[in-house]
Formats: C-alpha cells, sequence, structure tokens
C-alpha cells in the first residue's frame, strides 16, 4: 500500500511527463497611469514571450518574458523588462483562455517638471491578469489585460495601473 501512496506523490510532483508545451509571442498596446501627483496617462507597446506547459488538462503554468516601452510627449517615460511565473487555463469547450501572471524585474522611469524631474532605475514588480481569444489556429486575441505594478523603492514607493490588448502568436 506505501508504494502506491508513492508511485501517487511522485505522480503529482512530475506532473509534465508526456504533457504539451506551448510557446507563445504576443505584441500589445498599452496604457496606464501612474500613481504620481500630476502625472499624465502613458501608453505604447508591451513585447513579449511566454513558454506554457500544459498540466492537468485544463491547467497551463510557465513563465513570461515581456518588455513594455510606455511615455507620452517626452513627460513620462516607463521602460520595464520583467520576468515571473504564468498561471493560465485552457477549458476546451471554449475558446478563451484567461491568465493571471507574477513578474518581477526593473524599470527605468523619468517623470516630473523642471527641477522636480526624476530619472531612475528601480526594482518593479507585478501582478496581471486577462483573458486571450482564439480567433484563428495559433492566434489569439488578447481582448484584456489588465496590471498593477509598483516600485517599492521610489519615493515611498509608486504604483501603476495599466490596461493592454494586443495579438498572440502559438507557436506550438
Amino acid at each position: 500500500m506505501k508504494r502506491y501512496i508513492h508511485i501517487f506523490l511522485v505522480s503529482l510532483l512530475f506532473p509534465a511527463v508526456g504533457a504539451t508545451a506551448q510557446i507563445g509571442i504576443y505584441g500589445q498596446f498599452s496604457a496606464g497611469k501612474l500613481n504620481f501627483p500630476y502625472s499624465h496617462w502613458i501608453y505604447g507597446p508591451t513585447l513579449g514571450a511566454y513558454f506554457a506547459q500544459q498540466h492537468f488538462k485544463i491547467l497551463r503554468t510557465g513563465i513570461d518574458v515581456r518588455g513594455a516601452f510606455l511615455g507620452n510627449s517626452g513627460d513620462t517615460v516607463w521602460n520595464s523588462g520583467l520576468a515571473g511565473l504564468r498561471v493560465g487555463l485552457k477549458p476546451h469547450v471554449l475558446p478563451i483562455q484567461p491568465y493571471v501572471e507574477g513578474l518581477i524585474g526593473g524599470a527605468h522611469t523619468e517623470f516630473g517638471d523642471g527641477f522636480s524631474r526624476t530619472v531612475t532605475t528601480n526594482f518593479e514588480y507585478q501582478v496581471l491578469g486577462g483573458v486571450d481569444l482564439t480567433v484563428l489556429p495559433h492566434i489569439d486575441w488578447r481582448v484584456v489585460e489588465f496590471s498593477y505594478g509598483e516600485l517599492p523603492n521610489l519615493n515611498s514607493g509608486m504604483d501603476s495601473k495599466m490596461l493592454s490588448t494586443g495579438v498572440v502568436v502559438r507557436l506550438r
């Protein structure tokens, strides 16, 4: 009996055996607002790639790597590079794929005017979630993605909220 329990526990630890992998690259248009006095909306591209491993039929876990290049009229710039964990659902009866991610990395920011202008590079983290909709084989529309991020070391912590939409190309 103990042997069967051990085999069961090991099979839970290594569910990737026989699982399928998925690689996707994406481009998004992102718009957001920094929690800073007199800050304006920032917008621009977010580019990235993910690698997801299928587990338990509908659950996909993996990693995501992305870069965002946002700004407006030169008074606010937010460039970031992030990587982290991704968990998504792939219900086979619907063409949608909801997901959540937790990412860490760094951000270069410039904001403010004149003598109060701040230019810095700091640690950043983001928590985000979204929904992809399959429109063609291997092509998804990233309908919406909402992210909350923070630069905890900047001005006792500065946060951002962003919305994005875009296209995902799944390579396999």
